[in-house]
């Protein structure tokens, strides 16, 4: 009898996980940070793992029609969501891509405005309504999953939904999940307004859930609150958001769920980010050639940015929003420094325009060694990444980042602060032992951050032997998703049980 439940037990484990992620974008439908690449390239990577993954996001207006035509009908209905009773149409669209169904949320009142962002008053009645009509819609077509993985504050109500609206329905019996992608934004609004479009019981608008002050309510508050694991996206980041300096207003919130909240890295689609495979560069390469490609590419970067032609020079790349947080104003502090004549750097990126104004400033002083793109273009990304010989990451806070792995990928030394999952991924070169795989810096200091380029360049410069050590190092780092899509599996496992 005991081997037989043991044998049930092994069974039950080892039983394909069935996961629904949920979120407000996700890449190639739609995308505008991070987030829309992870939600993405994480159910990709647990497909492969075993799981049954369903990704759910709104359908917008701005989704490709390349897409939009692909959709099939799954049904519809109506579902109320406000106080009153007001009732609202829910359509379901799916398709699938890679392996992973996708199902979209219909709605023209909601979603059919143009961009996934237009402005938080509207935005609030937006999100109350996907978190509920995503739960609506798994009970409607009996599909229900193990784990809900909700993403950012978009999905945050998910968590407070599932135990108290849909607690008695069938979807009630799954786990949630919420992930912490940048805990600045948290969708706080006045309480009425939230009270109005949720429809939540009035006991949960205190202190321990979604009051955020006397006047306001914080739905990433609320969601913490409720979820049965909370998440972000590097260890080091689970740690800084616990302290003032990083937690946003939530650092006594998140201390008091510390128990529930862990931090997993992310990864990079390395399919994608290939530089062997890599369709949009000069002359694609691998580990064993990157030394020769790499000179070919930064020569076909600088031709193509009209920088001065010569592989000898160190090529400094920041691909970046160009915004405080990332780390501009030290950049902009040391800049004029940065141009010796054996240095150019190339920015691409829009934000901020004292930024932009900044960066075309210097572009103009000099000529021929800084180039100042201020759009965003995937195939530039691309290009800087193969041909620059680093890239400059000097956030602020940084939950993650994706930059410093790209260009690991590429062969590009990373010039990093010392936060989040740049602190995790990028190890400090050691010129005594040649160990590490960047150059970092800890305190947010702009001589700090020069010191560290300093220290990159000498090694570039007169000990050419270990920075191309560096290189290949960088190149065989295990970036991918099946690490992290393996610690959320075992995640996701531990509350099945």
């Amino acid at each position: 009898m005991e081997q037989e439940k043991n044998i049930r037990g092994e069974a039950a484990e080892n039983a394909p996980c069935k996961v629904a992620f949920v979120g407000s974008e996700c890449y190639p439908f739609v995308k505008t940070g991070g987030l829309g690449d992870v939600m993405y390239a994480l159910p990709k990577a647990l497909i492969r793992e075993n799981c049954q993954v369903r990704v759910f996001i709104p359908l917008y207006r701005c989704i490709p029609e390349k897409y939009r035509s692909r959709l099939t009908y799954k049904g519809s209905f109506m579902m109320d969501l406000c106080k009153g009773g007001r009732t609202f149409y829910v359509g379901v669209m799916e398709t699938e891509l890679d392996g992973v169904t996708y199902d979209f949320i219909d709605n023209q009142e909601f979603f059919d405005w143009g961009n996934p962002y237009t402005g938080l008053w509207e935005d609030i009645p937006k999100y109350c309504y996907f978190s509920k009509a995503v739960l609506a819609v798994m009970n409607y077509m009996e599909w229900i999953p193990d784990v809900i993985h909700c993403h950012d504050w978009q999905a945050a109500l998910v968590p407070i939904y599932l135990r108290t609206r849909f607690g008695g329905t069938p979807v009630g019996r799954a786990k949630s999940v919420l992930t912490i992608h940048n805990l600045r934004f948290q969708g706080i609004c006045s309480i009425p307004h939230l009270k109005y479009w949720s429809d939540l019981p009035d006991e949960l608008f205190d202190y321990p859930v979604l009051k955020q002050n006397e006047d306001e309510a914080n739905m990433f508050k609320g969601g913490l609150a409720f979820a049965d694991r909370v998440t972000t996206v590097s260890a080091t980041y689970a740690r800084e958001i616990q302290t003032g300096a990083f937690g946003e207003g939530l650092d006594s919130h998140l201390r008091y769920h510390q128990g529930k909240l862990s931090g997993i890295v992310n990864g990079i689609d390395v399919e994608i980010w290939n530089s062997a495979t890599d369709a949009l560069l000069a002359a694609p390469y691998s580990r064993k050639n990157v030394l020769e490609k790499k000179k070919e590419n930064k020569l076909a970067l600088q031709r193509e940015l009209g920088l001065e032609e010569d592989e000898h020079k160190m090529v400094l790349g920041l691909i970046s929003r160009l915004t405080d947080q990332k780390g501009l104003d030290l950049v902009d502090a040391i800049f004029p420094r940065l141009i010796d004549g054996n240095t150019q750097v190339v920015v691409l990126g829009t934000g901020d325009p004292r930024y932009e104004g900044a960066f075309q400033y210097y572009e103009g002083m000099h000529k021929g060694s800084v180039c100042a793109f201020i759009s965003y273009n995937e195939g530039l990304a691309h290009q800087i990444y193969a041909g620059a010989d680093a890239l400059l990451v000097p956030s602020l806070f940084e939950p993650c980042g994706l930059t410093q792995l790209i260009a690991m990928r590429y062969g590009t030394v990373p010039i990093v602060r010392e936060t989040g999952g740049l602190k995790d991924t990028v190890e400090p070169y050691d010129a005594e032992q040649h160990q590490g795989n960047g150059f970092t810096f800890d305190k947010y200091n702009a001589e700090l951050l020069l010191e560290a380029i300093n220290a990159a360049k000498t090694v570039y410069f007169t000990d050419r032997w270990h920075w191309d050590e560096i290189v290949q190092r960088d190149m065989d780092k295990d970036v991918s998703w099946e690490k992290s899509a393996a610690q959320y599996l075992k995640l996701y496992r531990d509350l099945r049980r």
